[in-house]
């Protein structure tokens, strides 16, 4: 199969080397033309990594390239996928399979990603499956142990992802809650913003422990509403989600709240940011879904008030510990 990855970011470069390392026939699709070049010509990707990569790994600047494509691998922000999209759709003019790893969800229609995949390029996809799980490039690249999820309806295509991936440090599962596992690959961005800052206000071990808890517990009242299984949210796309970025330096949206934390205020990150923090989206979204739906979210709508209404994290941090006091429920 002719594989690809459109984006040569962190994570697109670390997959498709993944898929070099396993013989696959692959190539990256990129805009920057430093990035291409250094890919092509050095076997690194230097803008995100400090190191050699499979000299296979190959990058192009000709979008045009994609006409060939049996398989089409997504990995960009998610304030340029309709664009991305619209421009796959002119060129495509085959049935393909899309394997979509950016995470979020549509600002317009409040929908996860693969909703807008299937809408934007309709009767062109053969399916949408989500490769997402707890993961950073950083580690990928250095082929460090990872397991993620396909997660597709269908699972013969989610088998067809899992089998061109999965060698001896990448594994992948099967998962057919598509809801569930973009909501908790989606949601748990908001809490690394939270963890950050708290990692930033000088809290410990304690407070993550207590925020990635009670985090999973709106995690799952939030996706059970939309009829997600609750077992998603135990598992990769949940639990593991919620570790890996709430407790790593390398997650972006850690490092967002971290310094929002150092600070107590968010104005200054936000005014300086050129960075795309997904987590910063995604409680805007979150929290009006959460509204609209009377879904009880304290803690997304804490980082709420601190990113949109400018509110002094510490504050916000008493008023959640001063709330009236209950017995726990998960």
């Amino acid at each position: 199969m002719k594989i690809y990855l459109i984006g040569t970011g962190s994570w697109s470069t670390a997959l498709a080397q993944v898929l070099i390392d396993n013989n696959q026939d692959c190539m990256m699709i990129g805009v920057d033309e430093a990035e291409v070049n250094d890919i092509n010509e050095n076997h690194q990707n230097s803008k995100y990594f400090n190191t050699i990569l499979n000299k296979g790994v190959k990058a192009s600047l000709d979008f045009n390239l994609i006409k060939d494509a049996d398989i089409i691998l997504l990995a960009v922000p998610s304030i340029a996928f309709k664009t991305v999209l619209e421009k796959i759709n002119n060129i495509i003019q085959r049935k393909i399979y899309v394997i979509n790893v950016s995470k979020g969800f549509d600002e317009t229609t409040k929908k996860p990603l693969s909703f807008t995949i299937k809408e934007i390029l309709k009767d062109k996809v053969i399916d949408v499956i989500s490769l997402i799980g707890p993961s950073h490039a950083e580690e990928v690249v250095l082929r460090l142990l990872t397991l993620v999820n396909a997660v597709c309806e269908n699972e013969e295509s989610s088998k067809i992802v899992q089998e061109i991936f999965s060698n001896n440090y990448f594994r992948v599962y099967r998962n057919s809650d598509v809801v569930g596992a973009e909501i908790g690959s989606s949601i748990k961005n908001i809490f690394a913003l939270a963890s950050g800052i708290l990692t930033g206000l000088n809290q410990g071990d304690n407070a993550r422990a207590a925020l990635m808890t009670r985090g999973l517990l709106e995690m799952i009242r939030f996706g059970l509403f939309f009829n997600a299984q609750k077992e998603t949210f135990l598992g990769l796309n949940g639990v593991g989600d919620l570790i890996v970025t709430c407790s790593s330096y390398h997650s972006r949206n850690f490092q967002a709240g971290l310094e929002i934390g150092k600070n107590d205020s968010a104005s200054e990150f936000l005014l300086k940011n050129r960075k795309t923090t997904e987590g910063i989206i995604a409680t805007k979204i979150i929290y009006q879904i959460a509204r609209e739906n009377n879904i009880e979210t304290p803690i997304i709508d804490a980082v709420y008030q601190i990113l949109y209404n400018n509110k002094k994290p510490s504050d916000e941090i008493e008023k959640l510990m001063k709330r009236s006091l209950k017995k726990e429920s998960i």
